[in-house]
C-alpha cells in the first residue's frame, strides 16, 4: 500500500507540474507585462518628480535672480519675462510681481497682475482670495464703494478663507458712508466670532471706541 500511495503522490504531483508548465506557457505573459508596466509606471514616477524638481530649481533662480535687481522696475521687468511652468509658480510670479509694479509706483499694473491671480481657477481658494483681497485694498481710492461692498461680501461668504478680514472691511465701508451703525452691528458680531484672532478682535475693538461705541462684554466660545 505504501509503495502505491507514493507512486499516486509522484503520478498526481507531475500532472499539477504539466498544468503549470501549460498555464505558464499560456498565460506568463500577463505576468510579464505586469512587471513590465509595474517597472515603467515607477520609472515615469521617478521622471516626472525629477523633471519638477528641476522646474522649480529653476524658477527658483529666475525669481531670486529678478529680485536682486536693486531698481524696483527693473525687478519688475525680470519678473515678467519668468514663464512658470505650473500653476502655483505663475501665481507666486504674479504676486511677486505686483508687489515691484506697486513700488514702482505702477499701481493698475499691480492690480491687474493680482486679478490675473484672482481669477486663476486651478489655484486653490485660499490663493484666489487672497489676491482678490489685495487687489481691492489697492483700489481703495479708485473703484466705487459699491463695488468693493460686492466684492468684500463675495470674501465674506460663510466658509470662505478670508471671511472675517473681509467684514472688517465691508465695517470700514459703511464708515465711509456715513453709516455708522451697521458698522458698529457688524464689529460686535465680528468680536464676537468663534473663529476671529486676538489682533482682529482688538481692532474691531479699538474701531468701535472711536466709533463712539463701546465693546460688548465677550461671550465665552465653547470647544
Amino acid at each position: 500500500m505504501s509503495d502505491t500511495d507514493s507512486f499516486i503522490d509522484e503520478v498526481t504531483e507531475e500532472v499539477r507540474r504539466d498544468r503549470m508548465y501549460l498555464l505558464l506557457r499560456r498565460w506568463g505573459w500577463v505576468g510579464v507585462l505586469a512587471v513590465a508596466l509595474i517597472v515603467g509606471g515607477a520609472a515615469f514616477n521617478e521622471y516626472r518628480k525629477s523633471r519638477d524638481t528641476a522646474r522649480a530649481q529653476d524658477l527658483g533662480d529666475s525669481i531670486l535672480a529678478a529680485l536682486s535687481e536693486n531698481d524696483s522696475e527693473a525687478r519688475a521687468a525680470g519678473l515678467r519675462e519668468i514663464e512658470a511652468q505650473s500653476p502655483g509658480g505663475n501665481a507666486v510670479v504674479n504676486m511677486l510681481l505686483s508687489a515691484s509694479q506697486l513700488e514702482a509706483g505702477s499701481r493698475e499694473e499691480a492690480v491687474n497682475s493680482l486679478n490675473a491671480v484672482a481669477v486663476q481657477g486651478d489655484l486653490p481658494e485660499i490663493y484666489r482670495a487672497i489676491a482678490s483681497f489685495k487687489a481691492l485694498l489697492l483700489q481703495s481710492d479708485t473703484l466705487p464703494a459699491a463695488d468693493r461692498r460686492q466684492q468684500f461680501e463675495a470674501l465674506a461668504a460663510p466658509g470662505a478663507p478670508l471671511r472675517l478680514l473681509a467684514e472688517e472691511q465691508l465695517a470700514l465701508i459703511d464708515v465711509s458712508e456715513g453709516n455708522v451703525d451697521a458698522a458698529l452691528d457688524r464689529l460686535q458680531a465680528l468680536r464676537q466670532d468663534a473663529e476671529v484672532g486676538i489682533d482682529l478682535q482688538q481692532r474691531a475693538a479699538q474701531l468701535i471706541v472711536a466709533l463712539g461705541g463701546e465693546p460688548e462684554p465677550l461671550v465665552a466660545q465653547q470647544g
